[in-house]
């Protein structure tokens, strides 16, 4: 046999006995395929429950303007901002010497005008004098006993006495200052109402809002144990200015708690009517005006695809959607950085 012959055919066994191996060995497996690890959640009514912030400021139940019910010179003020007082404290007193005054006067026009009634009452019950000289006597006798109850009114109103136990919120008068009447000398801080968080809430949410729903507190004044609490009142009209609405929590007795202190409200709002979900900000990616991308696991492949969903609105982290999401869907909440389209993950249910 020539020798070109000869190794044809040593080549064409060869050949027939490599195609006989693969036939009975399985086929290569690509086994460089990366997987990623990712952290999903169930799109599910459950997570229809939106979680609603609102920064506010601890403020007492009831904050009182103190003023005098008529004009003078303060003689004295007892106590500084800060302070805390008992009821019935006297915290602030006008020198008396003008409503003093006042007074002696009234009381002299008063017992002149009763005299000159008395007078004028005989010669009417004698047909002296006419009735409407008798009236003119009368009326001028009620005006007197009238002006001598608004002087001692004055002059008993002359001190500011604490309404009830409480602290000393704002200051506004000095001894020596004249003030007029009405204006609020002092804001006491009255401590047996309690106090309250008062945060304002755009109208779309203050809606949803209902009295004697829980709130958690954060204060960081306080520590990180947030203070739980309950709405206790909504404005009946929003702010001119902002169009927000306040809404009022009610805080448990805590130590530490002062007027003025700034915290969070954290609320737990139902499902919107209008089917918005609410998934973690860290779901999606390529946002664009009105909305993103998200990762969407096949349970059957294990392989992510990417899905658009309509972004309504952003809140502390958290993304509330109206469209692109079903219920039922694995999405894909945490290690999305590094998947494509098509790529193979391992999942994990992601903490609530």
């Amino acid at each position: 046999m020539p020798v070109r012959a000869h190794r044809l055919t040593i080549a064409g066994l060869l050949l027939s006995l490599s195609l006989a191996g693969c036939a009975d060995e399985p086929a290569a497996v690509n086994s460089s395929e990366e997987v990623f690890p990712v952290q999903t959640m169930t799109v599910q009514p459950g997570n229809m429950v939106q979680t609603l912030s609102a920064i506010g400021t601890v403020r007492y139940r009831r904050e009182t303007p103190l003023g005098f019910t008529s004009a003078g010179k303060v003689a004295r003020v007892r106590f500084e901002e800060g302070d805390t007082v008992r009821q019935g404290a006297l915290l602030a007193a006008l020198d008396t010497t003008s409503v003093g005054a006042d007074l002696s006067i009234a009381e002299a026009e008063r017992s002149r005008a009763q005299a000159d009634f008395e007078r004028i009452k005989q010669l009417y019950a004698e047909g002296w004098i006419t009735k409407a000289r008798y009236e003119a006597a009368e009326a001028t006798a009620k005006g007197a006993t009238a002006r001598v109850a608004q002087a001692g009114f004055a002059s008993g109103t002359a001190q500011l006495y604490a309404p009830s136990n409480g602290v000393v919120l704002t200051r506004n008068v000095q001894p020596g200052q004249v003030i007029a009447a009405g204006t609020p000398a002092l804001i006491l801080g009255e401590a047996d109402d309690g106090f309250v968080f008062r945060a304002p809430v755009i109208d779309r949410n203050a809606s949803r809002l209902r009295i004697g729903m829980p709130a958690q507190i954060s204060l960081p004044a306080l520590g990180n144990a947030p203070v739980t609490a309950t709405i206790s009142e909504i404005d009946g009209r929003a702010n001119q200015a902002t169009g927000a609405f306040t809404v009022q929590f009610k805080l448990p007795s805590a130590t530490g708690l002062k007027s003025g202190q700034i915290g969070t409200a954290s609320i737990a709002l139902p499902a919107a009517e209008d089917g918005s979900l609410q998934i973690p900000a860290s779901a999606i990616f390529g946002l664009r005006t009105g909305e993103a991308l998200v990762y969407i696991v096949d349970p059957k492949t294990s392989r992510v695809e990417t899905r658009n969903v309509a972004v309504e609105r952003l809140t502390d982290g958290f993304v509330i959607v109206t469209g692109g999401l079903k219920q039922g869907d694995m999405l894909v909440v945490k290690g999305a950085e590094k998947l494509r389209t098509g790529a193979k993950v391992r999942t994990s249910r992601a903490a609530n």
